[in-house]
This record gives structure tokens, C-alpha cells and sequence, in this order.
């Protein structure tokens, strides 16, 4: 999945802190301007062989890790961590590793860094699978939209040119020539789109479709019983709203009289409940995602890799390596264990923040849709890296 936009932290209340990771000695210091790992500050973690790494776990992500390698020897680490070089003894040693003694391969090539004070916070997201169909039949009516050829980045004309740093904003040329922001979210749902052939599915259920399109890629079952995987392939530039943010707000989520729960089942309750109410809802979220069929054997990560049940998790590359592996001792003992960094998320932003990948199926749904956990975290980085992070 790539360039997501995940079920926020925000949908579930914080958590009591619990680690089994040792607490750093001394504690780095995270300047208030961070904008990647190094300047939040980097310190030496335990020794991997004290984590305690099961043979399964070592295994999935030994597997994952060595999926990674082609794209994280090619990558720019933004996180300040690393050099691809750093990464080519551990990725020549995975490719030929035998299989049952992947804690070894770990111990040989990795030691563990915290990032600021590790203190990290987790979400979940899956593959989801909703009813659609390739083409429009009766009562598959939500349309699935390619990427529109004129969705563009440009500069408005009214933006100065000291002021054109970055990338340029997403947007569309209208009738007149202007550069103007493009379709939201309502106005694609009353037809801007409509009938220029980008539809390349339908679905049944538009509240299904509204958290297929926030995880980022899902599975279509066709009445037949087929399957077309879909994932993402871009976004309107429009403004992304946490739905479980607004209805925290209004009082509707909690534990209390009239309240639903903090999770993915409690919000879809409620838009179910209240379906006018819940088609508003989903409107104030501005933000729509376009989709492509996917091939394969499973969703692609940002890294262009797919990603694995329990083994793939999305990160913040500012922080996060993509293809570091990343130990977790969270204070929900599934999210616990040896996961790969091969994903990204528009909610997924800075130090030891994840999103722990599920798979599909309804455990998976169950699961990433009421994930939300706090702990530690430690970053696996090839050994010499904080050595050389401290001599520069």
C-alpha cells in the first residue's frame, strides 16, 4: 500500500505505558523542531540477543527483510540514520541465510538504537474485503476511480514566486485556466467524475469503500466469488479529517450512555445507525484516493514491496528507515515482536509512531481496527551506524 492514509491514533483513548525494553541510561534529548531521527537524537539500545527474538518471528522478518533489500539499497535514507552502503553486507548475508537460524542473522549484522526516548505508539490496518465488481451491475453503484489525467501539481498563480519552495500543490486546471484545488470528496461523490471512463470497479457499500480508501488497498469480491486486489495509486490534495477525532469531539465515542467505542467497528456503527449523519461525516474528510489493480501476492508498501501479516509495518521515513527492522514492546501483547519498516501513512508522522500490518480476513479487520497501543520501540540499524553517527 502505497502513500496511505491509515485509521489514526486518535480513533482509540491512550493507553497505560508498558515495555519489557530496558529504559535507556540516559535519555535523548528531542530538539522541538525534529525533522528526522538524528536530530530528535539517537542512543545506543540492549543487545539484540537480550531481546529475546522467537524463531517465527526472526523468520517472517528475515523474509521481509530480504524482500526490502533491492529497494533499500537504492533509497536515500531521510531518517539521517544511514547510507545505503550500510545496508549491503546484511542484505548480501540475507539473500543465502539458512532459514533456522534467522535470531543469528540479527545478532551478526544489527545492533538497536532508540530514537528520542523510544517511547512509541502503534496502530493497525488490513487488507479489507468488501463486495465489488469489475463492472457497474445492480446494486454495486460506489465507483472505484483511476487517476484522473488532470489531477496536476502547479503553482496557483496567486502564490509568489519566494514563496514556491517544495513541491508544488495537487490540483486542476478549470475552465477559465486557473489553477484551482481538485474535487473534493462531495463533489466526487455527486458525479464530477462521472462518466470520463475512469472507473475501474464498483462496490456495494460506500461505508465499506470510505475505510477501504483510508487503509489504501483492499480486496473486491465480485458475486461470483472472483477477486481483484486494488491499491493505491494517488490522492486529491485535498485535506485529510480523522472521522474518530470528530466524533471524540462531539461526545459520541467513549463508554458511556449513547456512546459507541473508540475503534473502526464503533465508527461504522454509528455512520450505520445514523446514515445521514454518517454520509456528512464522511464528507468533511475532503481527501479521495484513486486506485489501480494490483498483481501479486500481496498489497505493495511504499517501498514497492508487498507488505506481510504480522511482519510489515508502516513508519514515518524521517524517523524510521524503510527496510530497518523495528522491535516493539508494546502494551498489547500482538503488536509485540520483529517487524520491517516497508510502508508509510499520511497519519503516520514522527519518532516511534507505526501501523502495524494485519493481512486480510475478518481477524485481520478485527484486530488493526481496534489496535491502538503504547510502548517502546528500537530501531535496527547496521552495527557501526551509531559509531559513526557519533564520530561525524
Amino acid at each position: 500500500m502505497t502513500g496511505r492514509f491509515r485509521l489514526a491514533g486518535a480513533l482509540a483513548g491512550a493507553l497505560l505505558l508498558a515495555s519489557c525494553v530496558p529504559a535507556p541510561r540516559t535519555e535523548a534529548v528531542k530538539p522541538p523542531t525534529a525533522t528526522n531521527a538524528v536530530e530528535a537524537g539517537v542512543t545506543a539500545g540492549p543487545a539484540i540477543e537480550s531481546l529475546g527474538i522467537g524463531a517465527r518471528d526472526a523468520l517472517d522478518a528475515l523474509s521481509s527483510f530480504r524482500e526490502s533489500c533491492p529497494k533499500l539499497l537504492a533509497r536515500n535514507d531521510a531518517s539521517g540514520l544511514t547510507i545505503s552502503a550500510d545496508w549491503q553486507p546484511a542484505c548480501a548475508a540475507a539473500s543465502a541465510w539458512k532459514p533456522n537460524d534467522a535470531q543469528a542473522f540479527f545478532a551478526r549484522y544489527f545492533e538497536t538504537v532508540r530514537v528520542g526516548n523510544g517511547t512509541a505508539f502503534a496502530t493497525g490496518y488490513y487488507e479489507p474485503e468488501i463486495h465489488g465488481s469489475r463492472t457497474h451491475i445492480p446494486g454495486y453503484d460506489v465507483p472505484v476511480y483511476a487517476l484522473p489525467d488532470d489531477l496536476v501539481r502547479a503553482w496557483p498563480a496567486s502564490t509568489p514566486e519566494s514563496e514556491r519552495t517544495g513541491r508544488a500543490p495537487l490540483g486542476r486546471y478549470d475552465e477559465t485556466g486557473a489553477f484551482v484545488p481538485y474535487y473534493e470528496r462531495a463533489e466526487i461523490e455527486a458525479g464530477a467524475l462521472a462518466g470520463r471512463g475512469l472507473e475501474i470497479a464498483w462496490v456495494a457499500d460506500p461505508v465499506e469503500f470510505f475505510f477501504l480508501q483510508i487503509q489504501g488497498s483492499g480486496r473486491l469480491v465480485a458475486p461470483d466469488g472472483t477477486v481483484m486486489r486494488i491499491g493505491y495509486v494517488g490522492q486529491n490534495g485535498r485535506e485529510y479529517v480523522g472521522i474518530g477525532s470528530v466524533l471524540r469531539q462531539r461526545g459520541l465515542l467513549g463508554d458511556g450512555p449513547g456512546q459507541y467505542p473508540g475503534s473502526m467497528q464503533g465508527l461504522m456503527a454509528y455512520m450505520r445507525e445514523n446514515p445521514e449523519d454518517g454520509r456528512a461525516l464522511m464528507n468533511l474528510n475532503k481527501s479521495w484516493i484513486f486506485f489501480r489493480e494490483l498483481t501479486g501476492d500481496g498489497p505493495l508498501g511504499a517501498m514497492g514491496v508487498p507488505v506481510r501479516r504480522e511482519s510489515s509495518v508502516a513508519a514515518d521515513p524521517a524517523f524510521t528507515p524503510l527496510g530497518a527492522p523495528v522491535w516493539l514492546a508494546m502494551d498489547r501483547p500482538e503488536a509485540n515482536g520483529l517487524w520491517v519498516a516497508q510502508d508509510t501513512g499520511g497519519a503516520i508522522k514522527g519518532a516511534n509512531r507505526f501501523d502495524t500490518f494485519w493481512g486480510a480476513g475478518e481477524d485481520a479487520r478485527r484486530i488493526a481496527g481496534g489496535m491502538s497501543t503504547r510502548g517502546n520501540a528500537l530501531i535496527f540499524v547496521p552495527k557501526g551506524t551509531l559509531a559513526r553517527l557519533r564520530s561525524q
